[in-house]
């Protein structure tokens, strides 16, 4: 007998970008690498939540709260570990394939802390 597990559902760069774009996006874009590489660079609607927080208990921010989420990290490793912590605490959470690598390589913005061009660290 095989065992199956259930993978969580994972959006593209462009799905994810539709989901949480526009004048009233339907989710948040759920950024949770370290506050370095948030500084560096990030989507420009992007709400930072560090993973190692989210491990050590952390609340979302209230701007994430009680939202559907689009978990992103660097590459994809990170959102994916996220996004299963977030929806065994109850929330409605998917990662995205690639992270901001897939992002920065679709032609989406990435910006800096400042609003300035950014890049991936």
């Amino acid at each position: 007998m095989f065992l199956f597990t259930r993978k969580a559902p994972r959006l593209s760069v462009d799905e994810a970008r539709t989901r949480t774009g526009g004048e009233r996006p339907e989710a948040v874009l759920l950024d949770v690498r370290e506050k370095r590489e948030w500084q560096a660079g990030h989507a420009p609607d992007a709400v930072h939540a560090p993973l190692t927080g989210l491990v050590a208990g952390a609340a979302l921010p209230a701007s994430a709260q009680v939202r559907a989420l689009v978990v992103m990290c660097r590459s994809g490793h990170r959102s994916q570990r996220a996004a299963k912590l977030l929806a065994e605490r109850g929330a409605d959470a998917v990662d995205v394939k690639g992270g901001m690598n897939a992002w920065a390589a679709a032609g989406y913005p990435v910006v800096d802390e400042r609003g300035n061009s950014g890049s991936i660290a």
